[in-house]
């Protein structure tokens, strides 16, 4: 039976559709590859209330807004959010029967309502919600209460404590080392248990924990935007502190110097890796907290953004046996996650990998990886010469970030090596003549570089409320074009958290050196001459790729003009 079918045909039957109108709703949701009553919602063609009440009969289950609901947070909190996320479920409440009443967004999905009933081992029921308000339940909800009730309990064990209060910014930013380390008790760590695992399913990149005068921020780095994500009394601030820089390692009594310090921890069944960074500011320490997601490396080139012709010159460019191969662009736009997948995909039984970065971000089977230690005089360049009497095959260096490194770099790539790095240029055709100003011989260059590719992040369109239309003619004078095409404007809903995306993906500018480009090696040629070149060799630029995005329904054209001023 297809199900898309026979409720199409419901939602005719009820009256809700007619039959012209069935047949070009099917024909469009399965090019968007959603059911009818998803691109119903989606689209904003028929309201909630007619798309459900088909759904609560073809599905024999009530529908229920879930505001309406009110889940008991302890019943919640004895299920792993991994496990109520992945099956869109969230229970409700048990009643005086004995009957556990779950919430389900997919009712569709029989592995998600088998799942549901292992929760409870007496009779269940089902009523249906969309969702996304599960995912809000659950990002929001839950994890707000569990951060408060950590609050509360710590500041009423510090008032037990002190016996009052503390009412001073200076006060409470000033405790003793053996103060700080009594108050790293246990409501202080499930408070910042609490602040970092709720980073996870907000797909943060980046914790902040920021003192002012009378509060405590802590904000989220997602899709590259910070968010504020809660507020506590500055008088909780010691004790979160405390409980970080016991975490990472870190020394409690000092305050006047930036340290740097790691946790790790397992988090629903994965392995993540928080590098601690502190910065003394007038009110208390700031903390910012990096997240690597160490458990596994399972990104692909059409992963991360890669199109069909791209992936031909980025095949060409691995194909070769030895050289280099670089990719550049700011701090942030996913540099090792690319080379990361470049090294996935190259590594085989026969060939001897062998890594130097700062820090590993990713560990990977099969390939050797090494951490430079400035402390103990473990530089890029240290490593690297050591690396070479490694008899390796391929090497990748994390950044080539002064001359010494780039010499030995290159001359590794030139000797019968396959190097990958990274550097800091604004586009690929500018590293030609980074690398010579980096102090490295035109004619190495010539002979070693085998392609650049130059990286951004641009965010991604909310798959679930991204709404379908033509450009206006300012749209068509950014785009290049004459006559109106189709794209995808953000809007927001539950899903996206309102902002309209969800995600980013990569754009790319990838330089293949042919022989007309290598010939301008020694012309001193600037780098917009050489882009020209590179263009004319079939070069595509960044600005050209995510033009395609644009089209493609990935991304917008605000996005769009966002790379046109980087």
């Amino acid at each position: 039976m297809n199900i898309n079918i026979e409720l199409a045909k419901l939602y005719m039957d009820r009256g809700i559709i007619d039959e012209q109108e069935m047949n070009t709703m099917l024909a469009e949701s399965s090019e968007l590859g959603i059911t009818i009553d998803a691109y119903m919602l989606k689209t904003k063609a028929r309201s909630e209330r007619e798309v459900y009440s088909v759904l609560s009969e073809f599905y024999c289950m009530p529908y229920i807004q879930m505001e309406m609901l009110d889940p008991d947070d302890q019943l919640v909190r004895c299920f792993s959010v991994t496990f109520l996320r992945k099956n869109c479920i969230v229970p409700i409440t048990v009643d005086a029967s004995g009957t556990m009443v779950i919430a389900i967004g997919r009712p569709f999905d029989l592995n998600a309502r088998s799942a549901a009933r292992v929760l409870h081992r007496g009779p269940v029921e089902f009523i249906m919600v969309l969702p996304e308000y599960i995912e809000k339940y659950l990002n929001s909800t839950a994890a707000v209460k569990s951060t408060a009730d950590a609050l509360v309990s710590l500041q009423k064990e510090r008032e037990k404590k002190t016996g009052t209060a503390a009412t001073s910014a200076t006060t409470a930013n000033a405790p003793t080392a053996k103060e700080e380390e009594e108050i790293s008790n246990a409501p202080a760590v499930r408070l910042v248990d609490s602040i970092i695992k709720e980073a996870i399913p907000f797909r943060a990149s980046d914790i902040h924990i920021e003192p002012f005068e009378t509060i405590v921020k802590v904000r989220y780095r997602i899709d590259g935007d910070l968010a504020d994500r809660a507020e506590f009394p500055i008088e909780s601030f010691p004790a979160i502190c405390a409980r970080l820089k016991i975490l990472s390692g870190i020394d409690i009594a000092e305050r006047r110097i930036p340290q740097d310090g790691r946790i790790n921890l397992s988090i629903e069944g994965k392995e993540y890796d928080f590098r601690v960074s502190t910065l003394p500011t007038i009110f208390g320490e700031k903390f910012v907290i990096r997240i690597l997601d160490k458990t596994s490396f399972s990104f692909t080139r059409k992963d991360l953004g890669f199109s069909e012709d791209e992936n031909k010159v980025v095949d060409k460019i691995l194909a070769h046996p030895h050289g280099i191969v670089l990719l550049t662009g700011p701090t942030g736009c996913g540099k090792s996650t690319t080379l990361y997948s470049f090294l996935k995909e190259i590594n085989k039984p026969e060939v001897n990998i062998v890594t130097v970065e700062d820090p590993v971000e990713y560990t990977m089977m099969g390939i050797n990886q090494t951490q430079v230690n400035t402390k103990s005089n473990m530089t890029f360049a240290a490593a690297l010469r050591s690396i070479l009497r490694q008899d390796p095959d391929i090497i990748m260096i994390g950044e080539m970030r002064d001359e010494e490194t780039a010499q030995i770099a290159i001359r590794a790539a030139i000797t019968g090596h396959l190097v990958f790095s990274t550097l800091h240029t604004n586009d690929a055709p500018g590293v030609i003549n980074r690398l010579v100003d980096m102090g490295v011989k035109g004619y190495l260059v010539e002979d070693s570089l085998i392609g650049v590719i130059s990286q951004r992040l641009v965010k991604q369109l909310c798959p679930m409320c991204k709404i379908k239309t033509k450009t206006n003619r300012r749209e068509m004078e950014l785009l290049h074009i004459d006559e109106p095409a189709t794209i995808y404007r953000p809007q927001g809903c539950q899903y996206c958290n309102n902002s309209g995306y969800r995600g980013r993906i990569a754009v790319h500018e990838i330089m293949y050196m042919t022989d007309r480009l290598r010939d301008t090696v020694g012309r001193h040629l600037t780098a917009e001459e050489v882009r020209e070149i590179a263009k004319s060799e079939g070069m595509k630029t960044l600005w050209e790729a995510c033009r395609e995005h644009v089209y493609a329904g990935d991304t917008s054209i605000s996005e769009l003009m966002t790379l046109s001023l980087d």
